[in-house]
């Protein structure tokens, strides 16, 4: 990336945060949780699935699996019965019970809270450990980079990659520290109130779009 590319990314990303902040100044994580291990469950049955979705089945899971314990005693084929709805079911039981064994064996019973010790958990990559550290723990390390910020971040030309982590590095090296962990929220939001994935219209007069206006034609 040119110099001078940098800092036009750079003035725009600081146009379009504030621009989420007016439209979203109270934007958080809509998964519903009680505590950080509900938190690190949620997130990862989040993938390729809705956070409704989500909020849906952990509502009753969350009843049934109240500690530690009593997901690394669950048995496989039920708990897979019982998150099925989020798809990709059987490869997130592994990864949830795989977890909670890992944390019981290595972390004394508590979800860690560094990026370094959260992705040794089966199941955890950037993308998880960057929103348990932010909203579990308060501490920002990275941006959390799913599809909604991956595909904004390429319709408004904030990154030229394709890969989460190398997205992730884009966006940090144009953005102040501070703003990392709301930009996840935030844009997310955005995504699914003005902006969704499918092609639509009136993508020109979306607050976005006046900031960059070639976005109204790239569909990524």
């Amino acid at each position: 990336m040119t110099a001078k590319k940098l800092e036009e990314r750079r003035k725009r990303a600081a146009r379009i945060n504030r621009e989420l902040k007016r439209l979203f100044p109270k934007a958080r994580i809509a998964l519903n949780y009680k505590n950080n291990l509900q938190l690190l469950v949620a997130v990862i049955l989040s993938a390729q699935s809705t956070d409704k979705k989500i909020n849906e089945i952990t509502k009753e899971l969350f009843k049934k699996y109240k500690t530690l314990d009593d997901y690394i005693k669950a048995n496989p084929r039920e708990f897979e019965k019982d998150i099925y709805q989020s798809g990709f079911y059987k490869n997130k039981t592994k990864s949830i019970l795989g977890a909670a064994k890992a944390i019981k064996a290595k972390y004394n019973g508590k979800v860690p809270g560094t990026m370094e010790e959260l992705l040794t958990l089966p199941g955890v990559a950037r993308k998880t450990a960057n929103i348990v550290l932010s909203t579990g723990f308060g501490r920002t390390e990275g941006i959390a980079v799913d599809t909604h910020v991956a595909r904004l971040s390429k319709k408004l030309d904030l990154t030229d990659n394709n890969d989460p982590n190398k997205i992730e590095e884009d966006l940090m090296e144009i953005m102040p520290k501070k703003e990392w962990a709301d930009f996840n929220y935030r844009i997310v939001t955005y995504g699914r109130r003005i902006c969704p994935r499918r092609k639509h219209k009136d993508c020109a007069e979306h607050p976005l779009t006046k900031i960059y206006p070639p976005a109204a034609n790239i569909w990524p």
